[in-house]
């Protein structure tokens, strides 16, 4: 298959219907009845399918167990419909304009052999993932827990790029443009902003996920990745990185992933609250990789329950275990902290010596003491974004 040729060798697939019932601004734990479809996209193992125009995957739940994400069975987000069907690498090239003294078009071979190449692991979490678990359903992709993933991310870092370009004196807001467009004239583009004062080393330009080119579906040829935030901020796709002076009023930026400005970021359905606030560091979570829901296991045998857990970047402390509903947790065994930025698996042997139904609770701590709370504490919020409850996989003991 031709990268340039990626979606016209795309197969459409079937989303899944989901329908619920609910009782007002209350959580739960997100739904995890989803079947992965029967047909593959290219580069992709089968998935849990939404949407085929635009794409839109989810990482089962079995896919958990490890710090790295495979990219054949990484999620899959796209906001708008009207995808390239044709991108050539060699004549491929990142624009960088506005307040700069020399405007750059950079390929991506001059990205590989002028710039110094530098590698960060980070997570890539959607700020809808586990959508699902808030009732009433808020607005957007019912999505369960597999709207994220972990990987090696290589590419340069965007300071360089503008240090190369040349920062005019009075810059202060950095815009990216993707290459995907709206099927309605009137549809915004998919542009995101960020402060020049928020960029760090770790904040790159990447061509490349887990040592290979980025899948098409992941944004080929090139991707911004931002460590610690969710995944509304990292454009694929670059066309266009347009430095500028004021804020721009973007739909994307001041309507959509926005929540309370309050304490509790929360609301009531039947009255949004007024102020809001962009959605920005992820917070605590873990989850359950194995088992899954509806394992069967025999009684006393020898079962290890493995998954991970990951934070904004100031690192995951403990994962605990609970195997009687909350009454009492165990901590489980953390693989070695491979970056702040990254999945970090852990792992907790038990023997269930309980017939029949058994929740099986994850709670992750990070290290600022910061902790999952039970979904019943997590207050509602219109858009559905940052759920992040204690994980809970059911399982059957025979």
């Amino acid at each position: 298959m031709q990268r340039r040729d990626f979606l016209k060798a795309s197969l459409a697939a079937s989303a899944v219907a989901i329908g619920s019932s609910a009782t007002a601004g209350v959580t739960t734990q997100p739904i995890d009845t989803r079947k992965v479809s029967t047909i593959a996209f290219p580069e992709k193992k089968p998935l849990i399918t939404y949407s085929d125009r635009p794409p839109l995957l989810e990482t089962p739940r079995e896919a958990f167990t490890q710090a790295i994400t495979p990219n054949d069975e990484f999620f899959v987000r796209w906001h708008m419909p009207e995808i390239p069907t044709h991108i050539d690498p060699d004549t491929y090239k990142i624009n960088i304009n506005g307040l700069v003294k020399q405007e750059l078009h950079i390929s991506l071979n001059d990205l590989k052999t002028k710039f110094e190449q530098v590698e960060v692991t980070a997570v890539l979490q959607c700020g809808g993932n586990s959508r699902s678990a808030y009732k009433p359903v808020a607005g957007g992709i019912q999505w369960g827990s597999g709207a994220m993933g972990c990987a090696k991310w290589k590419g340069v870092r965007l300071r360089d790029v503008l240090n190369r370009a040349g920062l005019q004196r009075d810059a202060e807001w950095i815009g990216f443009n993707g290459m995907d467009n709206a099927a309605y004239y009137e549809t915004p583009n998919f542009i995101r902003e960020m402060r020049i004062d928020e960029l760090d080393d770790h904040v790159i330009l990447a061509y490349e996920m887990n040592g290979e080119d980025l899948p098409y579906l992941n944004g080929y040829p090139l991707r911004l990745v931002i460590p610690g935030k969710y995944s509304d901020s990292w454009v694929k796709m670059l066309s266009n990185i347009t430095v500028t002076k004021d804020y721009q009023e973007l739909f994307f930026m001041d309507v959509a992933y926005r929540v309370p400005d309050n304490d509790c970021e929360c609301e009531s359905p039947d009255e949004k609250y007024p102020r809001t606030k962009p959605i920005t560091n992820m917070n605590v979570k873990s989850v359950i990789g194995w088992p899954t829901n509806n394992t069967v296991v025999y009684h006393n045998s020898h079962l290890v329950v493995r998954g991970v857990a990951f934070d904004d970047g100031h690192g995951i402390k403990d994962v605990l275990i609970s195997t009687d509903d909350g009454k009492s947790w165990k901590p489980a065994l953390l693989d070695k902290d491979a970056n702040r930025y990254a999945f970090r698996a852990f792992r907790f042997a038990f023997k269930p010596n309980k017939y029949g139904k058994v929740n099986i609770m994850a709670k992750a701590i990070n290290r600022l003491g910061n902790e999952q709370p039970f979904a019943h504490e997590i207050k509602w919020n219109h858009g559905g974004y940052k759920y992040n409850g204690i994980d809970v996989v059911t399982i059957e003991v025979v």
